[in-house]
């Protein structure tokens, strides 16, 4: 895939350094690992605001689409928009999932299942490492 912000490994490291973002980020955002349930930053968040890409700071997530999925990961029934996202199915760990990653940097998020609360039917179930909590 094509995105309109590309940088180098080093240069995701040294920017992700900067922003002092959790030690897990890089692998995450750049290399699809996931952090374990119940240890991000992010889990217990419940102020009003927008999550954005840790990466590139694209609006991802308002706080009102947040909900307690009760797996220890931030969890969403909806994007901000359906530009700040995109998806494309994995088939790591031997089942399918829809992998979630940034619209503009292509930072892998976590993935999106169908098992989330109305109005959408979705959980879209991301890293806290990947997401940066702007408060309103």
């Amino acid at each position: 895939m094509t995105y309109t912000i590309n940088k180098t490994d080093a240069e995701w490291q040294a920017l992700l350094k900067q922003k002092e973002a959790e030690p897990m980020a890089y692998q995450v955002t750049r290399h699809e690992a996931t952090e374990r349930a119940f240890t991000g930053r992010l889990a217990d968040q419940h102020g009003a605001g927008t999550y954005h890409c840790i990466c590139c700071d694209k609006p991802l997530f308002d706080a009102a689409a947040k909900f307690d999925s009760g797996t220890g990961w931030p969890s969403y029934f909806q994007p901000i928009s359906a530009q700040a996202i995109g998806t494309k199915v994995d088939g790591l760990l031997w089942m399918k999932r829809t992998e979630v990653h940034c619209a503009d940097c292509g930072a892998h998020l976590g993935h999106v299942f169908e098992d989330g609360p109305a109005p959408t039917g979705l959980r879209y179930c991301m890293n806290s490492a990947s997401l940066q909590f702007h408060p309103t």
